[in-house]
């Protein structure tokens, strides 16, 4: 017997052909899309070969601007991503402190660095470093861009750890607590684990947002990213600027999305390799994880039960 899904009604006859016209609509106007664009490129010349020849040709297009680009822009990006992560991580759990002289700081960073705009920051780190280090100025842009990424995108990411967190049953914490486990170790086995899995996709929608947000600083800094390498390329190379931005933008693409998969795979991963949802603490992991005179004895829990091999005893 097929079980029924109680999520939603199974559609009918008539929302199965509504769905289907809808599908064809919608690729019909995507086609018209399609269309309008590839004849206005055709109508500028834009499309002739010669204009993207020497992206499939000529390898100096790529060992000379698009490479060392996105070398520059995966550097950034994983030096974000590395210091970011567990900076978020940091603060997040330091928002569910339960001392305020904790929280309350932590609160307050992380709104002021979300409220300001990345490439804000970018600048603001740029002119700190020419002001008081004795960086070079061809260092410099790259430790604005990361300074400013790290900044914005920590304190986004600590608010999506404490809402994975927040998101968990009360229960998990409270059964935690009854076995007697502090609340650091509530929060590093049976929290934290838990939560990964639900935050994994904000996370990794937040680690793409990082890579793409590389570029504001080739806009405004000078940093040698992929998007800035499209000027010299056009003005040395006499590459055609809309071909140029066209293969920029595919290489983005192709970027982020092996990034969403990897997160898709590791996600998976996680969830397979979860037999419950609740978190299942052993007897042995107990005994490890709490430290002495922090179990609560038989005095604590009340006299047995006819099922702990005893019963009360008769008054």
């Amino acid at each position: 017997m097929r079980a029924q899904n109680v999520l939603y009604d199974v559609p009918g006859p008539r929302a199965k052909r509504r769905n289907v016209l809808y599908t064809v609509l919608f690729l019909v106007a995507l086609g018209v899309l399609v269309w309008w664009v590839a004849q206005s490129l055709a109508d500028k010349n834009q499309l002739e070969w010669v204009k993207w020849r020497p992206f499939f040709t000529d390898a100096r297009a790529w060992t000379t601007y698009l490479l060392p680009g996105l070398k520059d822009t995966l550097v950034a990006a994983a030096l974000a991503m590395v210091i970011a992560l567990p900076l978020g991580a940091l603060f997040g759990i330091a928002r569910l402190s339960d001392h305020w002289w904790v929280r309350g700081p932590a609160g307050a960073v992380v709104e002021f660095f979300r409220a300001i705009p990345v490439l804000i920051l970018m600048l603001f780190a740029n002119a700190a470093y020419s002001e008081f280090t004795d960086i070079s100025p061809d260092s410099r842009p790259l430790y604005a861009v990361v300074t400013g990424l790290v900044l914005y995108n920590a304190s986004v990411l600590a608010e999506i750890v404490r809402a994975g967190i927040l998101s968990l049953p009360r229960g998990q914490t409270d059964a935690a607590k009854a076995i007697g486990m502090r609340k650091n170790q509530v929060m590093r086995h049976v929290l934290l684990p838990q939560s990964v899995t639900a935050m994994l996709p904000a996370i990794v929608s937040q680690l793409v947002v990082i890579v793409k947000d590389t570029a504001l600083g080739g806009a405004l800094l000078g940093f040698s990213e992929l998007l800035a390498s499209v000027r010299p390329m056009s003005a040395n190379y006499g590459a055609n600027t809309i071909a140029s931005f066209t293969v920029v933008a595919v290489i983005f693409v192709v970027l982020n999305f092996a990034l969403t998969s990897f997160a898709s795979w590791l996600e998976a991963r996680l969830r397979r390799g979860k037999k419950s949802t609740g978190a299942v603490v052993g007897a042995d992991t107990v005994e490890e994880l709490a430290t002495p005179g922090e179990h609560m004895g038989r005095d604590e829990l009340g006299p047995p039960g006819p099922g702990d091999g005893g019963g009360r005893p008769s008054g």
